[in-house]
């Protein structure tokens, strides 16, 4: 009989569930979760959660009781995790990357790759972006071992959702312990303000706050205009790179909140990581902790403990012999360790 370990799920939000679900397959172990986002003003399974809980039981060839909208108690046995070539639509804005975030550890256990068509929102304001998994996420899970490519056919912006994404996950030949500590030089920085449907000098107003504010050399910013529309969106971009690391940061236009703010907060969420020294940014952080406890250890540096990853590390060790803890080695400096 499988094993299974008791969640309560009013600890974190969806995060918690999406964690669950992948360590599941990746470890054989079934978990009942109960009180699912309990404390959020809409408790139970949205969409896009159950499009993760049906994806990881389609790769995991896995038993579920409760998976319906609205749900708030979850029980899912896992079975063998199978590559292949997969779709999965959320039906609505929800994010498509979070699904593809589920199911990349299991399928990287596999012996041949998997492909996937991820329908839905790829640019969603309570998820990581496509663009901050291209070039930050995958990055650095390939520095652990686990490898894959993801391009964008069609962004996907809320409320209308319609993106389209495709993936590729590779066998994972060995996973790797590493140390993610210092950034090096900053290289650069640039910026792409996302428009559909809506007003190109949006997105040029962005962009000016930008360049004040952070001092973005002209010829480091643009705008870019999603040919044909996918219904009104508004995402900025803001790419950092530096010699070891590049960070993501996305910001989304808002009905009723100007142009000039949305660059306001997002310059003020980069500003706080490129005054420290740390390497990784806040929401990588808390991603980070699964595919390094899958290695067995490693360590990083980050200038936030955030809830998330409090709460991640805390589930992540139900499932794994790991040991997740920090210290604070300076101000906005703090070093996340993950041991066996």
């Amino acid at each position: 009989m499988t094993e299974m370990i008791e969640i309560d799920g009013s600890a974190g939000g969806g995060q918690l569930l999406r964690t669950a679900l992948s360590l599941s397959l990746c470890t054989g172990t079934g978990f009942t979760m109960t009180r699912i986002r309990a404390k959020r003003s809409k408790p139970g399974l949205m969409r896009q959660h159950l499009t993760a809980v049906n994806a990881a039981a389609k790769i995991g060839n896995a038993f579920v009781e409760g998976a319906e909208l609205g749900a708030t108690t979850l029980r899912f046995t896992p079975g063998v995790v199978s590559a292949g070539d997969y779709r999965f639509a959320t039906g609505s804005a929800g994010s498509a990357m979070l699904v593809l975030q589920t199911i990349l550890p299991p399928l990287s256990q596999c012996d041949r790759p998997s492909t996937l068509r991820l329908e839905g929102g790829t640019h969603n304001p309570m998820a990581p972006s496509a663009d901050f998994l291209i070039d930050t996420f995958l990055p650095a899970a390939a520095k652990i071992g686990i490898e894959a490519s993801l391009r964008i056919e069609r962004p996907g912006f809320f409320p209308a959702g319609g993106g389209i994404a495709h993936a590729t996950v590779l066998p994972a030949t060995g996973l790797r312990q590493v140390e993610l500590l210092d950034r090096g030089s900053k290289l650069g920085m640039s910026a792409t303000a996302m428009l559909s449907a809506l007003a190109t000098n949006i997105g040029e107003r962005e962009l000016d706050v930008l360049m004040r504010r952070l001092h973005l050399p002209r010829d480091a910013m643009r705008v870019h205009e999603v040919r044909p529309p996918v219904g009104p969106g508004n995402v900025l971009l803001l790419r950092v790179e530096h010699e070891s690391h590049a960070e993501v940061f996305t910001g989304h236009g808002e009905r009723g909140i100007t142009a000039e703010r949305v660059a306001e907060r997002l310059s003020e969420e980069a500003g706080h990581y490129l005054r420290s020294s740390a390497c990784v940014g806040e929401h990588l952080s808390d991603q980070l902790l699964l595919p390094m406890a899958l290695a067995g250890g490693g360590s990083f540096t980050t200038h936030l403990v955030s809830d998330h990853l409090s709460s991640n590390a805390r589930l992540i060790e139900k499932f794994l012999p790991v040991e997740i803890d920090w210290t604070e080695e300076a101000p906005q400096r703090w070093r996340v360790r993950v041991a066996s």
